[in-house]
């Protein structure tokens, strides 16, 4: 058939439909139909299969065994401590460092550049992130980003319609900290382009900390002024929307970093194990742990009360830790592909506790913790000290080898 006669045809049909409404319409729904059906088969053909872009750093980390890590603050990272720290790893069956990359006020601890949307928060204790990474390559030292998520004093200075307000001024916890909202689109894109940003230089797995609401929110959420997001539609209570919002965040934030080859960690308090979920700061111990490679519960003996019948538990670090991983164990049991288990165990003392209810924490203290894990199967920990200073001559892998 010719060009032309096609046009002619064209023409009588469009002559016909414009005579008559009926088909007029008609035609515009079937055409309404197809264009759907074109949205549709365009969406199916993306290219799902397409082999993902993989970010190399140019640095090479194996997996430990298991890890054994201890907690880097930027000005350690950035001192003359860090080769102390670089030394008690070499000389001990210690592996990783977990290094502040965006500590506890919502500052990144390395210099960055003019041209960063980062650059007004970021501070010069890191002198040399790339050179510290390089080291811990030749030392094979496993390191991981700590990137604290929703308490941030830093933002809300700049973005108080990112936080909560108390009244008109930006509301503070009673240790004189803020935190931004974890229903906001913006502030999950703002950490985890911080956290890619930790990835591309290298860290093998990026862990988040206060990945939560205030302690205590389910008490101030009506009083406080707040955006909710798209959490605004969900007619569940304030209490799931807050679980919700929580592991949505994680869940993006690891899909977002698979590009980059970064494993996901979070840090949760240990109470959570033993609760269906935290009702006011919106964690949900299962949850969560569904949507991470590694969940790495904060279960310091000093922390706890009364819990498993334990009545002074900072003086029973074997019987509070060995309990305490029974519970997690079988929460995890019930997961189909459940993280690995990585605690936060205590290397320091709380002598805040006051007389009678505390104890020096060293050496023993330290390995009853870590045997108690072993013997309940867990065998990766991390130790927390604030100071970063840790207990000498420990033995980090007693009790591996006990069997349940």
């Amino acid at each position: 058939m010719s060009w032309k006669k096609v046009m002619v045809i064209t023409g009588l049909l469009a002559s016909l439909l414009w005579q008559h409404p009926a088909g007029a319409a008609a035609e515009k729904d079937r055409a309404a139909t197809h264009h759907s059906r074109m949205l549709a088969i365009e969406k199916k053909e993306l290219p799902a299969e397409a082999p993902r872009f993989v970010f190399d750093s140019g640095l090479k980390f194996e997996y430990p065994d298991a890890i054994r890590g201890i907690y880097v603050t930027g000005h350690s990272a950035g001192g003359s401590r860090f080769n102390e720290l670089v030394k008690l790893i070499d000389s001990t069956d210690l592996n990783a460092m977990v290094i502040d990359i965006k500590d506890d006020w919502g500052n990144i601890t390395y210099k960055l550049p003019k041209d960063s949307p980062f650059t007004d928060i970021s501070q010069n204790l890191i002198k040399d992130p790339q050179a510290m990474l390089k080291l811990m390559e030749e030392k094979h030292i496993y390191p991981i980003a700590r990137i604290v998520v929703f308490k941030d004093s830093t933002l809300p200075k700049k973005r108080p319609d990112l936080s909560f307000k108390d009244g008109k001024k930006i509301w503070v916890n009673g240790r004189g900290e803020s935190f931004v909202n974890p229903f906001l689109q913006e502030v999950w894109d703002y950490n985890v382009d911080i956290a890619i940003e930790a990835a591309k230089m290298g860290f093998q797995e990026i862990q988040f900390d206060y990945v939560r609401f205030p302690e205590g929110f389910e008490n101030r959420d009506e009083q406080l002024v707040y955006g909710m997001g798209e959490y605004k539609k969900n007619k569940e209570d304030n209490i799931q929307k807050r679980v919700h919002a929580v592991t949505d965040f994680v869940a993006y934030a690891r899909e977002k970093l698979k590009p980059y080859g970064a494993k996901v960690s979070v840090d949760i308090f240990g109470y959570t194990a033993t609760l269906p979920e935290a009702p006011g700061i919106g964690q949900n111990f299962t949850k969560i742990s569904e949507n991470v490679d590694v969940i790495s519960s904060m279960i310091y003996p000093s922390h706890w009360t009364g819990y498993f019948g334990i009545a002074k538990p900072d003086l029973e670090p074997y019987k509070l830790v060995r309990e305490y991983a029974k519970v997690e164990n079988a929460k995890l049991k019930e997961l189909k592909n459940p993280p690995i288990s990585r605690p936060w165990i205590q290397d320091f003392t709380a002598s805040y506790l006051g007389s009678g209810n505390y104890q020096v924490y060293g050496k023993n203290e330290v390995e009853a913790q870590i045997k108690a894990l072993n013997d309940e199967g867990i065998t990766e920990f991390l130790l927390w000290n604030a100071g970063n200073k840790y207990s000498p001559n420990v033995n980090y892998t007693i009790g591996k080898n006990t069997k349940k």
